[in-house]
């Protein structure tokens, strides 16, 4: 795991805190890199995982092909919410 800290000194224990942050919430991933800007009394974090692979959520809703619904009309908006969502099991 590659760590980067920025801005503001920061203490081994505070980022092994962060990383256990991190680990705890994504426990089925591996994390690359680890980068902790600080600035005060706010600290951004932002990391990537090992095999991590980016994809966009897409559905066919209504008949069409989305990743959003920002360019829904409010008819469409309203017939995607009103309609009956199905759990997955597994």
């Amino acid at each position: 795991m590659k760590i980067n800290a920025s801005g503001e000194n920061i203490s081994q224990e505070e980022i092994n805190e962060y990383v256990k942050y991190v680990e705890e919430k994504y426990p089925d991933k591996k994390i690359a890199t680890l980068d902790l800007n600080v600035n005060g009394d706010y600290v951004d974090l932002n990391y990537t995982f090992e095999n991590d692979v980016p994809f966009e959520r897409i559905r066919r809703i209504t008949g069409y092909l989305v990743g959003t619904l920002d360019r829904f009309n409010d008819g469409k908006r309203a017939e995607e919410r009103d309609r009956v969502k199905h759990d997955v099991l597994i």
